[in-house]
């Protein structure tokens, strides 16, 4: 008779106080704006801890948008942008990852779909590691950034400047900070 090895399913939850899905975009050539989406979860799976076997569903809410200026994520939510009222959720399906340094930076590549539209994208993961907290709760840490086209996705207005150039940059800087809560 044939034995298999069964490998175990761990499940983590996001933790939403200490994560962040932050952007920024440049403004009149030069600036920054900042803003980050307030509702979003994920759904995570490993096989034990190895985060190399990670199955990761990660919707946002895209109403949920906050740069702090009111018109501007007003404009933000319309069709000119998001289009909220037709395209709720903005989603990440994780399907590569690659260790780069073997020192806790990998690749992760994957599917994200803003306005109906899915792309493959690649960010860069810092993985902190899993450490213990003082409740005897398990957390594994990420820092993910990268960088995408926004004109990918149909996220097209912009506006001529007088001096030349556009008002907003087609690049967007991604920059995340995750915490994850190892189920038991």
């Amino acid at each position: 008779m044939e034995t298999t090895e069964v490998s175990t399913k761990t499940k983590w939850s996001l933790d939403p106080a200490h994560s962040e899905i932050g952007f920024k975009v440049k403004y009149l050539l030069f600036t920054n704006v900042r803003g980050s989406f307030e509702e979003f979860d994920a759904s995570i799976y490993t096989t034990g801890e190895d985060f190399m076997t990670a199955e990761i569903d990660c919707w946002i809410n895209a109403a949920s948008i906050n740069t702090g200026d009111e018109k501007r994520d007003a404009h933000l939510k319309s069709a000119d942008f998001f289009d909220v009222e037709n395209f709720k959720e903005i989603n990440f399906i994780a399907n590569t990852y690659e260790n780069v340094d073997n020192d806790g930076s990998y690749e992760l590549y994957g599917d994200l779909t803003i306005k109906g539209i899915k792309k493959q994208v690649k960010l860069d993961v810092e993985f902190g590691g899993v450490v213990k907290d003082p409740w005897g709760n398990h957390k594994a840490v990420f820092n993910i950034n990268g960088k995408i086209n926004r004109k990918d996705w149909g996220l097209n207005w912009n506006a001529a400047l007088e001096t030349g150039g556009v008002l907003v940059s087609e690049d967007v800087w991604i920059s995340c900070e995750v915490q994850l809560t190892k189920q038991s």
